[in-house]
Formats: structure tokens, sequence, C-alpha cells
């Protein structure tokens, strides 16, 4: 199919479902792909330029499965052609870098989000690592590098250099705080900024946050010429503190910090 592919990482972007919450957490968490789709074409309409989506299974868990990522990809195609698409290889602890790179393989979507400390926990890349960056760079696929402290840039780094990527411009979203709790701090924003520049590492870069301190995030990475993704896998609250109606609507909010 003729996905959608931008060459920058597009502005804003929403994560409507992550691999955590479910529907006693809000009822508008999108679980099915027909919920998927409908939550994607809102948000687009709303003004989110991407969405990055996790596939559950019947139970509402996490799953990685490429027929059903292919399917998500493919329905969301029909409803927003002109919105990039972007599927995760998250582990939540249950998957290895083997099944990760199996997904990828498979699918070979048009984006995908990696955390280079969960494909490569030895952070020692190896050849395995190597073929999966040069396929889906091959492949056109738009590869979102997850970095949860300033040091993955470190990891990341080192495989671009090993995949003889390095030359090319990277995407990369740098998470603050964790959903366990640890709080998000914008004050740790310029320390990956920092590992950007001290690589040398062509780059474009987003923030997602938890909870309470995600507005002061968002605002944070905005000033410091970043984007941005919004949505109930990180929080469900609007930049007021109260719960929010749907994922649509944080889109609409979040649409505005940019001015």
């Amino acid at each position: 199919m003729d996905y959608y592919k931008p060459k920058n990482l597009p502005n804003l972007m929403v994560a409507p479902n992550g691999a955590r919450p479910m529907k006693k957490d809000h009822p508008k968490v999108p679980m099915t792909i027909p919920e998927i789709v409908k939550t994607g074409q809102a948000c687009y309409d709303s003004g989110a330029d991407a969405i990055h989506f996790h596939i559950r299974n019947k139970k509402g868990q996490h799953i990685l499965d490429s027929g059903l990522c292919k399917e998500a990809l493919s329905e969301l195609h029909k409803k927003v052609p002109k919105m990039h698409l972007q599927i995760t290889t998250e582990a939540v602890g249950k998957y290895s870098p083997t099944e990760m790179r199996k997904l990828a393989y498979e699918v070979l979507p048009p984006g995908i989000s990696i955390a280079v400390r969960e494909m490569i926990p030895s952070r020692k890349p190896e050849l395995e690592d190597i073929k999966i960056y040069q396929k889906l760079h091959e492949a056109g696929t738009k590869v979102q590098h997850i970095c949860y402290e300033p040091e993955d840039l470190d990891l990341l780094s080192d495989i671009l250099k090993k995949s003889k990527l390095l030359d090319t411009r990277v995407w990369c979203m740098f998470t603050i705080g964790h959903y366990s709790g640890m709080k998000s701090d914008p004050e740790k924003i310029p320390f990956f900024v920092k590992k950007l520049k001290d690589h040398n590492l062509i780059a474009d870069w987003a923030v997602c946050a938890f909870s309470k301190e995600e507005i002061s995030c968002l605002k944070t990475a905005i000033r410091l010429g970043g984007k941005i993704r919004v949505g109930f896998e990180n929080s469900l609250l609007m930049p007021d503190g109260s719960v929010a109606p749907d994922n649509e609507t944080k889109v609409k909010a979040a649409k505005i910090l940019f001015g």
C-alpha cells in the first residue's frame, strides 16, 4: 500500500491506547481494531498528524501479532490515508528481541517505534541488530527510536554507526517519566538534546510524558524545538487536570500548544 511516510517527524502524534490502559481505566481506550480506526480518524480530524497504536488480543492484552498489525494498518489507511501510521515493538517484559525483530520483518510498516534498550539489552549491537536496522531503512520504514534516558542515545549512535546509517535523518522519542509513577520532569529534556549534539545526530525528536506533569513537559519540548505525543497511553488528563473525555479532545488541547 502507498502509506504516508513523511520526510519529517510529525508535530503531533497520538498514542490512544498503549500496552496497559484498559476499559476500567477509561471507557474510551480503544482496544479492538475498529475502535483504533475510529479513534485514529477522530484524532486526525482534531489535528493529529500521526498515530502510534498497540494491538490488543481478545483479553485486552498487548500483543506483537503481524497479522493483526497489517489488518489495523490497512483499515486505518482506508480512513486516514494522509496520517502517518506507527506500530510498536514494545516488549512489556514478555517479548524478546528476536520476537520484536520478527514483527518488524513480517510487517515492514510505514512507521515503527523501537526502544533501543529493549531491542539491544546487552547494549552491544550484534549482526542481527544491524540487519534489522538496515532492512527497515531499505524498506522505507520510518523508525522512531524510543529513549528512556539520555544514555540510550549512546547506544543509538553505536547501532546507527555500525549499520552505516549515521548520515540519515533520525527520529527519536524521549519518554519523560514512567507509567509506574516515576515523575515526568521537564528539566530532563535538555540532557537528551545535548546528547544528540554530542553524537552529531541529524535528529527530529519528540517527547511524551505522564500524569499531571505531562503538560509542562510538552511545553518545554515545543520551546526547545521538539515535537510531541499525547494520548491515553501516557495520560488521561487534560491540561487543567480534569479527565479527558476521549483521545481526540486531548489532541485538540495539545494542538493549541503550538500557538
